[in-house]
């Protein structure tokens, strides 16, 4: 049946591996990679730009009308903010904010009245431009889920806009 060559052989071997035989392999990063849906290794986090549009509530707003703005989220609970208000382009900043952010409300309330519409959203926010002949803007936010939401926007000239995030 067996070759005494093929006996010496497989004796070799198993003499070979006895010394192996109480090792294990330890990972250097235990922790398994996270795959993107499609199965590859996820890219790198790319900054999401988000449109938002401005909807007059008060007469002040209503002369300059509807406004579009952007928000470019930087994936960081940072980003920048723009619009262009009255031939002036405003531009600044968007950050997330805890729910017990001081002071977060005020805008709400100034646009709105005394009763607060502030939801329990997915994500708070606050942005804030400002444009090169002096005019500002301050708004709240809250995200319903990634990229859906609303606020509320005041202008440095007491206009007064309802806000709304996603397509």
């Amino acid at each position: 049946m067996f070759s005494r060559h093929h006996l010496r052989a497989a004796a070799v071997a198993l003499l070979a591996t006895l010394p192996l035989a109480g090792c294990y392999i330890v990972p250097i990063n235990p922790q398994p990679p996270v795959y993107n849906q499609i199965g590859g290794l996820p890219a790198a986090p790319v900054a999401a730009t988000y449109s938002a549009r401005l909807y007059p509530v008060n007469d002040i707003a209503a002369r300059s009308g509807m406004l579009a703005a952007t928000v470019t989220d930087s994936l960081n609970g940072h980003g920048s903010f723009s619009l262009a208000f009255n031939g002036e382009t405003l531009q600044g900043e968007a950050t997330r904010v805890p729910d017990a952010y001081a002071g977060f409300g005020r805008v709400h309330q100034e646009v709105y009245g005394s009763v607060p519409r502030i939801g329990g959203g997915y994500r708070k926010g606050i942005a804030s431009a400002t444009g090169p002949r002096g005019s500002f803007v301050n708004c709240e936010y809250a995200l319903n889920s990634a990229a859906l939401g609303t606020g509320a926007c005041l202008f440095s000239n007491g206009a007064k806009y309802q806000l709304h995030f996603g397509a």
